[in-house]
Order: structure tokens, then C-alpha cells, then sequence
């Protein structure tokens, strides 16, 4: 399948292309980075050098010179609306990182980034790119959104219990730790050596742009407080919700768990809480759950690589499943330890 990577200068884009390489039915023909337009992939990113060794950056307008059937969208909030709407003009399936049809209410979206729509007729094609809780949606999809990793990693812990009935639909809080990687390449105070070693730092207190895609999935309403922590990737999420009547004790939601994930790939439950480093260098989400009878909460907790299930992995997964492949074809099924 000949395919376009548009931002693939960025830390989600380079990961697609590292990716795309183990894929054997994605060959990559276009490398889109306006900024880093002429240079060579292998001199921006020395890691995937020995896998494109003749790839450079190009802009858009020569992308859309040449022939290609797939596009995975790598950009920041708002780039990724006008050119979806030209590349599915062109018959061209679309796979899009960005957030910029998650959320499925036009009027939502402006409210959160501040600005409207420019495709909201696209809204409704679009099949939101979360494998374990959309798989028969996605059969077939030409638009991907592919969803955030926050909303991954909170959806692939919490949605079980949310299901079943066995959290409050308010009063559901959601605290999450993540790598300096999820702030993205482009440079910023907080992302300086200096100040992120040996430093923890909520962001985005009430106002981070994930909680409506949260919120959409799991028909329930999130609290949600993000923090920066000193590591290179990863993501680590543990949200507590009110248990209702129907809920059981701690080892029924292993139970229920194992149950929901018993056929997934990409998802293992544990026993013990899941640690932020397991699951890095790979497509994996580790999930457990543990009942506090005194305060009657449910604590559900998960982690991830932000990089790979919290966005290209996650990405190409999606499309496999879209386009009747094996899932789990071209991507890592094992973190990288120590």
C-alpha cells in the first residue's frame, strides 16, 4: 500500500515511520515535514536510518503530486481538517492522529480548541480508532481518528466498569503521569532539562483538551488532571470512580477484566498494579483494577507507550482491523526491559 506520512518529522510521525518499515504491506512513498522540507530522513531521525536511507522530507504541495492510497496525519490540533477533506476528495483513506475528528459534535470541538470545524460534514464517517472498544465499527473505515493516548489509556481501564454498570457516571477522576515525549518535538520552558529532571508538574487542570474525548467514550463525566514527569515516553493512568450496587469486589473486576480482554492482543491484565515502564517499546496496554470497600471506590489503573499504543501503533492497528488484517501485523507485542 503506497502512503504518505504527513508530520513525519514529529515524534508520532517518526514512530509511524519506524512502524511502517516491520509493516510488509506498507511501503512508504512520501515523508511530509513542511519545516523540514529537502533534509534526509535518516539525518532528522539517525534511528530509522538504516531503514530509509534514501527518504527525504517533502512538503505537502509535493505530496499531492504524487500517487498514494493511505495517509496517516501526525499534526497539531486544527492542520489535519482541510487536508483530510482534499486527500478523501481524492479517494485517498485517511488515518489521523491529531484530535481533529474525535469528537463527533462540531459545537463540542470548538469549544475546547477554541475554533470551528472546517469539516464537520467529515464528523460522521469518521470511526473513532480504538481497536478493543470499536473493532465492528472499523471494518471497512476510510477515516481513522485515531484517539488521543490519554483518552487510550483512561478508556482501556475504565471502560469495562463504565459498560457493566459498576461506576457512578459522576465523580469519575482521572490522574495520569506522562513522558516529555506527549508534549511533542517543539521546544518549550517546561520541556527544558533543567526544570523537567527531577520534577513532576500537573498541566492542563480542568481545561486539557482530552477530558470530552473521555468523556464521549465512556458516558461518564471526568475529572481529569494530567503530569509531566521526567521520562522519555510512557504513560501511566490511575482514575477512581464510585462503585454502584452492582459492583463486585477486587477479584470479580479481575475477572471482568480478563473477561472484556480475554481475546485482545494488545491488552494484559494484572494483578498488581501496572508499572509506567512495561509496557514502553511496544503496542501494549497493561490494565488492573482493585475495589476500596471503606470509601466504596473503584480504582482503575493502566499504562502504556504514549508513542506507539498511544498513537502510531495504535494508528496502524486500527487501519489492519479497517482494512481485514491481522491486527497485530508489523507491530511489537513486547516492551523493551530494562
Amino acid at each position: 500500500m503506497r502512503t504518505a506520512i504527513f508530520g513525519a518529522s514529529g515524534y508520532a510521525g517518526a514512530e509511524v515511520l519506524r512502524l511502517a518499515a516491520s509493516h510488509p504491506d506498507l511501503e512508504v512513498v512520501a515523508a511530509v515535514a513542511e519545516s523540514s522540507a529537502g533534509k534526509s530522513v535518516a539525518h532528522h531521525q539517525p534511528a530509522v536510518a538504516a531503514l530509509y536511507q534514501q527518504l527525504y522530507f517533502i512538503d505537502t504541495t509535493a505530496a499531492l503530486e504524487i500517487e498514494f492510497d493511505l495517509a496517516f496525519l501526525a499534526l497539531p490540533h486544527g492542520q489535519s481538517q482541510g487536508l483530510v477533506k482534499t486527500l478523501r476528495s481524492k479517494g485517498i483513506v485517511c488515518v489521523d492522529l491529531g484530535a481533529d475528528f474525535r469528537l463527533k459534535d462540531a459545537a463540542v470541538f470548538e469549544r475546547w480548541y477554541a475554533s470551528p470545524h472546517a469539516a464537520p460534514e467529515l464528523l460522521d464517517s469518521a470511526v473513532y480508532g480504538l481497536v478493543e472498544r470499536h473493532r465492528h465499527e472499523l471494518v471497512g473505515a476510510q477515516l481513522i481518528a485515531s484517539p488521543g493516548c490519554y483518552p487510550t489509556a483512561t478508556a482501556l481501564a475504565v471502560g469495562p466498569f463504565a459498560d457493566a454498570g459498576w461506576i457512578e457516571k459522576k465523580g469519575v477522576i482521572v490522574n495520569a503521569l506522562s513522558g516529555a515525549s506527549g508534549a511533542g518535538r517543539a521546544t518549550q520552558d517546561k520541556l527544558h532539562f533543567a526544570r523537567l529532571a527531577s520534577n513532576a508538574e500537573a498541566y492542563g487542570l480542568s481545561t486539557h483538551r482530552h477530558t470530552p474525548e473521555m468523556e464521549q467514550e465512556l458516558g461518564v463525566e471526568v475529572l481529569f488532571t494530567p503530569h509531566l514527569v521526567p521520562v522519555a515516553r510512557g504513560m501511566l493512568v490511575t482514575a477512581y470512580a464510585p462503585l454502584t450496587s452492582a459492583a463486585g469486589d477486587s477479584n470479580q473486576a479481575l475477572e471482568l477484566l480478563r473477561a472484556t480482554y480475554e481475546k485482545v492482543p494488545f491488552v494484559v491484565v494484572t494483578d498488581e498494579p501496572p508499572t509506567l515502564k512495561d509496557p514502553v517499546g511496544s503496542n501494549l496496554c497493561f490494565v488492573s483494577a482493585r475495589i476500596d470497600h471503606r470509601t466504596n471506590t473503584l480504582i482503575m489503573m493502566s499504562s502504556l507507550d504514549n508513542l506507539i499504543k498511544g498513537a502510531a501503533g495504535q494508528a496502524i492497528q486500527a487501519w489492519n482491523v479497517a482494512t481485514g488484517r491481522d491486527e497485530a501485523l508489523g507491530l511489537p507485542t513486547s516492551g523493551v526491559t530494562p
